[in-house]
């Protein structure tokens, strides 16, 4: 059966009218109909949408992008949404319009110290004997996503200074030590980094410390090298890790800036974490007092703890990352044309979101769910090596999708995914690697293990 020819007098119904007025002010109105009178209907249909502007459809306001599709914030105590909302406000008022600069320079932006310290967040993590608030590690988790919605850089920096080394004279230190150093740690009056992963060893650490000590009548004699400390080369202090040359026993040290024997190399040439200053740490002859000897640590344990402790945190850096490459996909979406229309009109472009908002959601449920085991002291490690697992392999996958949507405009600072892409490789890598945290959860699981 033979297909009647459209009707040009059709299309004209479709366009709205003041487009078709401004349109036969430079086009032969006549001669286009005619032309049109000889299209398929697919033919046909784009000529109407691109004749008529998509006026209406482009004037109905869009949904915001919002990564929190199931509304879990919503399942939060007044607080713990109040933090997450001062944390976003923070990051889009203070880092966002100058984190691409200080990302071109491989450099933190130490300027917005004094700004971070208003907020009082480790107040809200953190009790002032270095007890733990009991939402800590939900408080924890919800900072952590807001910072790495906007940059991955700025939350690892929190996470090393109020997580890692505030945690390891919290769990590790004295009285005298705790009163010395933590309300100062609080109020970012000093800066804490930890010196733990080693040029020769990140995840063998445990079993191959080659950092070392030794008691020297009233002090000790530290040798050795830390490398990928983050915050240490403008810490006032680090707490470094070293074995007993005598006992074979883990210490802990408070090692103040400045110490003799003690040096930081900033560690340059990095794709990821640019905005994070990372030191390579040489310890030469470098000896500290007894009294900066974390007087309760108990060998591997306590460094393990601390480790416990934060893994959560790196799990939810994965969660931020990702739901910040999707929200901006999002957006980008709703805006940028190509053939006449927004990418977001396309399937594959849909797709896409979907995919990744599915990620974020999941992975979203995944950390609130460990953060609140954390909390209520249930978590073990295998839980927190699997939710480090799945975030830093679907946080890879959102972020490359999120890349993918942008084009070649993906790969440019100013549109902000690329940091994105890049910061997420870091997320994969550390605080145990995929492979040493996929091993864990294998012999939770099987009661067999698999490590070599």
């Amino acid at each position: 059966m033979t297909k009647s020819a459209p009707n040009p007098m059709a299309l004209l119904a479709q366009i709205d009218m003041d487009a078709l007025g401004r349109l036969s002010q430079k086009v032969d109105l006549p001669a286009l109909l005619n032309a049109a009178s000889g299209m398929s209907d697919g033919q046909l249909k784009q000529l109407t949408r691109m004749l008529a502007g998509g006026k209406e459809d482009k004037a109905k306001e869009l949904p915001e992008a919002n990564g929190d599709f199931y509304g879990q914030m919503d399942t939060l105590t007044g607080e713990e949404r109040e933090v997450a909302m001062v944390t976003r406000k923070f990051m889009h008022d203070h880092v966002a319009p100058i984190m691409n600069e200080h990302w071109s320079r491989d450099e933190f932006p130490q300027q917005i110290i004094p700004e971070l310290r208003k907020l009082d967040l480790l107040r809200k993590i953190w009790n002032e004997d270095g007890s733990r608030k009991p939402n800590a590690t939900v408080i924890e988790g919800l900072i952590t996503l807001e910072g790495c919605k906007v940059d991955v850089s700025t939350a690892v920096f929190f996470g090393v200074h109020a997580g890692l080394a505030f945690a390891s004279v919290a769990l590790g230190g004295s009285d005298e030590q705790k009163a010395e150093w933590l309300p100062k740690m609080m109020d970012f009056e000093a800066i804490g980094a930890f010196g733990l992963t080693e040029p020769e060893g990140g995840s063998q650490v445990s079993q191959g410390m080659r950092t070392t000590c030794k008691r020297d009548g009233d002090g000790w004699t530290l040798r050795g090298q830390k490398k990928w400390i983050g915050n240490s080369t403008f810490s006032d202090m680090t707490v470094v890790w070293a074995r007993d040359v005598d006992t074979q026993e883990v210490r802990g040290f408070i090692v103040r800036a400045g110490t003799p024997g003690y040096s930081v190399e900033k560690i340059e040439g990095k794709i990821a974490l640019r905005i994070v200053e990372n030191g390579l740490i040489t310890l030469d002859d470098c000896r500290v007092p007894d009294s900066d000897r974390l007087q309760n640590v108990q060998g591997w344990r306590t460094t393990a703890e601390v480790l416990k402790l934060t893994r959560a945190g790196v799990a939810w850096q994965g969660v931020g990352c990702a739901m910040g490459a999707y929200e901006l996909a999002v957006k980008y979406s709703q805006e940028r044309e190509q053939f006449g229309k927004r990418i977001g009109e396309f399937q594959l472009i849909q797709n896409h979101l979907v995919h990744m908002l599915g990620n974020v959601t999941s992975m979203f449920a995944l950390c609130l769910r460990l953060s609140h085991m954390a909390d209520g002291g249930d978590m073990k490690d295998e839980h927190a090596a699997l939710a480090k697992v799945f975030t830093a392999a679907r946080c890879r996958e959102t972020v490359a999708f999120a890349r993918e949507t942008f084009g070649g405009n993906g790969i440019l600072l100013e549109y902000g995914v690329a940091k994105h892409f890049a910061d997420t490789e870091a997320i994969y890598s550390y605080e145990g690697t995929n492979e040493i945290n996929t091993l864990v959860v294998g012999r939770a699981i099987t009661g067999l293990s698999a490590f070599v």
